[in-house]
């Protein structure tokens, strides 16, 4: 340890050089007492922005989370010791709360698949399969947990820096899943197997499940969290707290954990880019506005509040003719005598509020054109005109099964 420690590298470039043994197949207990001195005071920013400059370097992110728990087995002592709180209703104490409770039913799980194993068959184990179901219901509702991580937490680590924890996590939530969507299939294909095989199955699902969530959890709490209460500033946890609230929680979310916050504005920052416009979220150039409507594989049309047709959009492959010399006009003057009184009907419903879609479908030119009007309201509700939206759905209506890969 005295070579080591004597040098003149940093902590930081320790720990790496500590990192990096256990990845070639060091001994955990052994590597801890090598670095006794240096890991004691580690703190979990530390240990995420290192992973990170590893992944930097070339360490596959796989590797990273692969071995993650043998860096945790080293550094759990110091982590143990370097907690922090968060107050209930702040974010990170509503996912930790939901941690506990996610925990608990994993357990449950396991504890059921060691009683059913005592019984002969399922009529002996009729009230643990019944108790199976209710646990099978809160895994699927935990889905909220990890997608309020994914779409909010994990974005605004990544706006600080802190891009590599995420993503090692998004991908532990994924084999999370993956060993959940098999527990889901076992359950619901318990009829087709014996009482052995299944029992067998169902042991090894929980006893997979239990150990990726207590290891998971761990990491996060002790890790991941840490680090966003570091990193992320005070405004920003009330906009995350809010983006929670939209997102909505698990049925098994602890009231207190959720409590009323005040609620904030989220600013908007003004445009970086010359000529940018500014949206509730996002900021947009007229270049990029109007590639991205041309880019959609649908034609747009918008018609005002007073019928005048204000814009089209200039897909490549149109389906209907359509020039400027309509632009100004009055949309019945677009349309044949005959389908006058469907136009008017639509926009009067759409006025009136006694509609908000109306849709028709029609085979035309070797083409199965599928043709969508939306009333278009402002946030008060009022009718600010309505868009016209046409597609070609013949090929879309040929696909099935899934298409995962490019």
């Amino acid at each position: 340890m005295s070579g080591l420690l004597s040098n003149k590298e940093d902590k930081k470039e320790i720990l790496k050089l500590l990192i990096k043994r256990l990845h070639e197949g060091a001994d955990p207990e052994e590597m801890k007492e090598k670095f006794r001195e240096v890991i004691k005071d580690i703190t979990p920013t530390e240990i995420a922005r290192i992973e990170q400059e590893l992944v930097k370097e070339g360490m596959p992110r796989e590797e990273i989370q692969r071995l993650c728990d043998v860096h945790l087995a080293v550094f759990r002592e110091s982590l143990e010791k370097d907690k922090m709180a968060a107050p209930p209703g702040h974010p990170v104490h509503i996912l930790m709360e939901e941690h506990k409770i996610i925990l608990k039913f994993a357990d449950e799980l396991k504890n059921i698949a060691e009683e059913m194993k005592k019984a002969k068959d399922f009529s002996q184990a009729g009230e643990k399969t019944k108790q199976l179901n209710h646990i099978e219901k809160h895994f699927k509702e935990s889905e909220s947990h990890y997608s309020r991580e994914e779409n909010v937490l994990f974005p605004y680590l990544e706006k600080h820096g802190i891009t590599e924890p995420p993503a090692v996590m998004w991908m532990e939530h994924d084999k999370i899943r993956e060993i959940k969507k098999n527990l889901y299939e076992l359950i619901n294909s318990s009829d087709e197997m014996t009482f052995q095989d299944f029992t067998k199955q169902l042991e090894e699902a929980a006893l997979s499940l239990n150990d990726m969530l207590s290891n998971h959890f761990f990491k996060e709490n002790n890790i991941l969290f840490p680090t966003a209460l570091k990193v992320i500033e005070g405004s920003e946890w009330k906009e995350i707290r809010e983006q929670f609230d939209e997102l909505g929680y698990c049925c098994f979310t602890p009231g207190p954990a959720i409590v009323i916050i005040e609620k904030t504005e989220i600013p908007v920052s003004k445009p970086e880019i010359e000529g940018a416009i500014s949206f509730e979220i996002g900021e947009l150039s007229k270049e990029e506005i109007e590639a991205i409507l041309n880019t959609l594989p649908v034609e747009i049309t918008f018609i005002d509040k007073d019928d005048v047709v204000r814009y089209f959009s200039q897909t490549r492959d149109k389906i209907f003719a359509r020039t400027k010399a309509i632009i100004g006009l009055k949309v019945q003057q677009c349309h044949p005598q005959k389908s006058l009184h469907l136009v008017n009907k639509i926009l009067e419903d759409f006025k009136s509020g006694e509609r908000d879609v109306a849709e028709f479908w029609i085979n035309f030119e070797n083409k199965f054109v599928f043709i969508r009007y939306f009333a278009v309201r402002s946030k008060n509700g009022d009718y600010l005109g309505c868009i016209e939206v046409t597609q070609d759905i013949k090929d879309i209506k040929k696909i099935e099964g899934e298409k995962r890969l490019l």
